[in-house]
């Protein structure tokens, strides 16, 4: 097995994540209490939680809890779903299933690190970068003359991590039908499907329009429960399921049972923690606007199509990766700068930061930010000798 690089977003959050006084880049919605969870279960559903017999689930994920995550769909049944230890586990079994030393792989750029990294110690691939230009779309023609004959798999995401954007559907059916003509799994990362500003159009998933659509979903950013670590994908390929559980015996072997005893509850209430979390988007965005708006010479903004996050651009003295690292060193306020989000096999900006919108108290870390900017009139270790 060949040794993997530091995961970058990893490492920089275990240094800042839970020392850093406000941070403003999560990628997850507001959370709530086990308390506040259990609130909202049906007598059936806390039964089953405390009462429930603490020894092993089934690999694929307990029967009934597959059921439920299939009714956020619009064609699947539990025999189409493949339940993980989070989402990162599965995107681990699906890259190792699905490629082999002589595939190759398509990866849309920025992305989340593992979504490049696992490919690239298995086989070639190559990036075919969102153009911020365009809204951070994707020309699919570029993605046609990444084709190559071995070409196995193709990796988004969107609502795209960091930016916010989704892809418009007349060129996501294309993508699509482009895959469709050379045989190209699709791995679509959907974690922040269903989050998002109010009138957000979200695509379909990729599960229930491709059959070799992978459709790759988690309990921790839509819904605000990452502590639950249960996530899934869905597919109508069975053969690749069935593989992709025969890796798991060699991972996690089985879900927590607790856990998903409560993500059957929040499943349950899925439309009500989705309203809840959107309402938080709404709530910061107008917010961030106008904090934006008083620093036009620093930033350039714009609002994201969907998700909690967003992806402005740094315009100021130094370089975006000493803005951040100052901004957290004097002011305890934690952003996310685009060196997250370097890629090796395709051009990304080096002048964005990602900020978070789904999560509450962002009051108190704009006035530290806008405090920090005032101070120092720009960062004080970043003017210009």
């Amino acid at each position: 097995m060949p040794t993997l690089p530091d995961f970058r977003l990893e490492t920089h959050f275990a240094k800042w994540e839970f020392t850093a006084q406000y941070h403003l880049t999560a990628s997850d919605a507001e959370s709530i209490s086990l308390r506040d969870l259990l609130a909202m279960a049906s007598d059936e559903d806390r039964a089953a939680f405390e009462e429930m017999w603490l020894g092993y689930t089934e690999t694929f994920g307990a029967p009934d809890l597959r059921a439920r995550i299939a009714q956020t769909y619009e064609q699947q049944s539990a025999d189409n779903i493949l339940c993980f230890a989070g989402a990162s586990e599965g995107i681990f079994a699906a890259n190792s299933v699905l490629l082999d030393k002589d595939s190759h792989a398509i990866v849309v750029t920025p992305n989340y690190q593992s979504h490049e990294t696992l490919p690239v110690t298995i086989c070639s691939a190559t990036g075919v970068p969102l153009d911020p230009d365009d809204g951070w779309s994707l020309d699919i023609d570029r993605v046609a003359a990444a084709i190559q004959p071995n070409t196995r798999l193709l990796t988004m995401n969107f609502p795209h991590n960091p930016t916010g954007a989704i892809l418009s559907r007349d060129r996501y059916d294309a993508l699509i039908a482009l895959c469709r003509k050379h045989g190209i799994y699709i791995l679509h990362d959907e974690i922040f499907h269903g989050l998002g500003p109010s009138g957000t159009q979200f695509l379909p998933f990729v599960a229930d329009v491709y059959e070799r659509g992978l459709s790759l979903n988690v309990m921790s950013k839509s819904y605000g429960l990452p502590g639950l670590r249960i996530g899934w994908i869905t597919s109508q390929d069975r053969d690749v399921l069935a593989r992709m559980e025969r890796l798991k015996h060699y991972l996690s072997i089985c879900n927590s049972g607790p856990s998903e005893r409560l993500a059957m509850i929040a499943l349950a209430n899925r439309r009500a923690l989705l309203a809840r979390n959107c309402a938080i988007v709404d709530e910061n965005l107008p917010k961030w606007d106008a904090f934006f708006a008083r620093y036009p010479d620093l930033f350039d903004w714009q609002h994201p199509d969907g998700s909690c996050m967003a992806y402005p651009r740094y315009k100021g003295a130094g370089g975006v990766d000493a803005f951040a690292r100052d901004l957290v060193e004097q002011s305890g306020v934690l952003v996310l700068p685009s060196s997250i989000y370097a890629s090796d096999i395709g051009p990304v900006p080096s002048d964005r930061f990602r900020i978070g919108l789904g999560r509450r108290g962002l009051d108190e870390g704009l006035a530290a930010f806008e405090a920090y900017l005032n101070r120092n009139d720009g960062p004080s270790s970043l003017t210009d000798d």
